[in-house]
């Protein structure tokens, strides 16, 4: 009876084995079903999952990196301190635009270039273009993507809450 026990939680173990075998290479060798090919080409693009019930829910978190989303003022005078790391110039905070944690900033490696930043409550994604370092050594967290107002209306989120949970990628 012991034998047939052991062998039946071998076999249970196996198989959990391969199931997440099969969906670690579904994963990585497949394109995210949930977004289309286009959603890096445009910045500001902006959808909601496609599929029901074959997506993440919006509070899952699947894909990208997590972090707090922050609001940061990009003007002049504002509380988001001087000019941008990435071009040494203030922004509007009409566009869709981001500051990095030091790390993700990586030493200017990402300035200018498009993020894809998905809200952990509603499911909602926007590209946006980094544009400044929010610096880890001098006050910011190092897991915030600080974002001005744009991105918070394009993803349909009070910024008023102060912070939120997203996850965000290279788009």
């Amino acid at each position: 009876m012991a034998n047939a026990k052991l062998v039946a939680v071998v076999a249970t173990l196996v198989i959990l084995l391969e199931v997440s075998t099969c969906a670690v290479a579904r994963h990585h060798g497949k394109p995210d079903p949930c977004s289309s090919e286009d959603d890096g080409s445009m910045l500001g693009t902006l959808h909601k999952h496609k599929k029901p019930g074959h997506c993440p829910s919006p509070g899952g978190g699947v894909g990208g990196t997590p972090g707090i989303m922050t609001v940061n003022g990009f003007q002049k005078g504002e509380d988001g301190g001087g000019p941008s790391e990435c071009d040494g110039k203030y922004h509007s905070d009409k566009t869709l635009i981001v500051a990095l944690s030091t790390r993700w900033y990586a030493g200017g490696r990402r300035c200018h270039k498009p993020i894809r930043i998905t809200s952990k409550q509603n499911g909602r994604t926007v590209v946006a273009r980094v544009v400044d370092e929010c610096d880890s050594n001098h006050g910011c967290k190092d897991n915030i993507v600080d974002t001005s107002q744009a991105v918070w209306d394009a993803l349909g989120l009070d910024s008023n809450i102060g912070e939120v949970p997203v996850t965000w990628s290279d788009a």
